[in-house]
This record gives structure tokens, sequence and C-alpha cells, in this order.
């Protein structure tokens, strides 16, 4: 399809968007017509962040390569994170060798299992939200590396999806009960000022469970960060 064409289709169809089920069908959509087979929109990772499954907020990739990814606690050894954190630019990588060398190498362990998946060449377009959130939109598969003007067109549709999806995001209501027990748990610990490793010792867990409860109840309550997280559970009366 010619590339303007293939935009103004595409643009028609995220305008129609309006609701999550819909987002992802149509975010798969977009990756398919750039030969990509997996779509993700994900919280961009920080330093406190060990595992992968409580930042996922939509994909089409499978639930096993997750689980894996995070029973190695691959996401700290992820070359390509260090990169993301402060950029807005888009990042277009392969480990296969292109022109004699990957573009991104990876650990042996963390290569073949991404291999294994097909998740060979990938995209991450790093979209800042109007509250201060930040988010990863990624496509991955098993094409070669974009090209500069599919990376520019994919990047101006990239945009328009992730405005959609932050919309949807901002009007969902939260829902307080979804928190479990455990980390409201840890929630009223973090409220009274103690860090991961304090409530890990008070609780006897490691900090890194404590972390992903906290970062699994940041995404719950569409929070940014621990401060926003704790402020908002005291508006909603979840803890006192």
């Amino acid at each position: 399809m010619v590339t303007v064409e293939r935009q103004s289709s595409l643009n028609s169809e995220i305008c129609a968007v309006d609701s999550r089920p819909r987002f992802m069908q149509t975010m798969k959509h977009v990756g398919r017509e750039f030969s990509f087979e997996h779509a993700t929109v994900m919280i961009a990772p920080t330093s406190d962040d060990a595992l992968l499954a409580p930042l996922v907020l939509e994909s089409t990739i499978s639930a096993e390569f997750v689980r894996e990814f995070d029973r190695y606690r691959f996401l700290r050894h992820c070359p390509v994170i260090p990169k993301m954190n402060y950029s807005v630019v888009p990042h277009c990588w392969t480990i296969l060798k292109s022109g004699g060398a990957a573009t991104v190498v990876y650990p042996v362990k963390m290569a073949t299992l991404m291999q294994r998946y097909a998740l060979v060449t990938s995209v991450i377009f790093p979209m800042n939200s109007t509250d201060g959130s930040r988010f990863f939109l990624r496509f991955d598969g098993s094409r070669c590396l974009l090209s500069q003007p599919e990376l520019n067109e994919l990047g101006m549709i990239a945009l328009h999806l992730f405005d959609v999806f932050d919309t949807l995001r901002r009007n969902q209501p939260a829902s307080p009960s979804l928190l479990s027990i455990r980390e409201l748990e840890v929630l009223r610990w973090t409220a009274q000022g103690k860090t991961s490793i304090e409530i890990g010792q008070i609780l006897s867990l490691s900090d890194h469970t404590i972390n992903a409860y906290m970062t699994n109840a940041i995404r719950k309550l569409d929070c940014v960060n621990r401060t926003q997280l704790v402020a908002k559970a005291i508006r909603l009366k979840l803890i006192a």
C-alpha cells in the first residue's frame, strides 16, 4: 500500500477506537502493516524495576515469554533500557547480524530466549503522558531493520496510537478493589516512609519482591511513582 494511503487508512481506524480491546486490535494491525508480529504498551522501566510482567499493560507477546524473562531477571540486564530511560527518540534494533554485527548485543541467554519467540527485531517509541507518566509503545518481530522512511511513518502513527491509548487510560476509573492484601500492606509501610529493603525485612520478603508489589499497585491505580501512589491511596481512603 502506498504510504499516504496506509497512513490515512490506519489513522481512520485509530480514530474509531473506543476501548482497550479495540485499541490492541488496532495496534496489532498497525504492527502487521510493518511486518511486526507483536505489539506492546508498557510502563517505562525505572532503576527500581526488576520484573517485566508488572510493567506490561497490553501485549500480544506470549505470557510464557514474560514469565521466563522474569525468571532470569533479564530486565536489569537489557542493554536497550538504559538508552531509552531519558530519551524521546525512537530506537530500532536487531539481535541478528546486520552488515557484519548485531545492532544491539544481548547476553547470550537473553538473546536465545528472544530468538525462540521470534523477537529478533524491535522498535520502541517513548511516550510521555500529559500527567507525567512515561510509557513505551513497542513492536517486535522477525523482520529486518526498519528503513528511515518506515521509522518516520510508524513514528507518526505511534503518536496517534498513544494519544488514543492515553485518553482511554485517563478516562478509565481507578479500581482500588484490584489491590491485593499484600500490595496494600506494602503500600501502608511505604506511606510510613519505609524503603523497599526495610519493608522486605519487616515482611520477610526480598526487596525485589517488594518492588514488584509496588509496581503492580502503581499500574493498577494508574500512577507514575510511589509518591503519587501514596497520595492517591490516601485520597481514595485505601490507607489512613
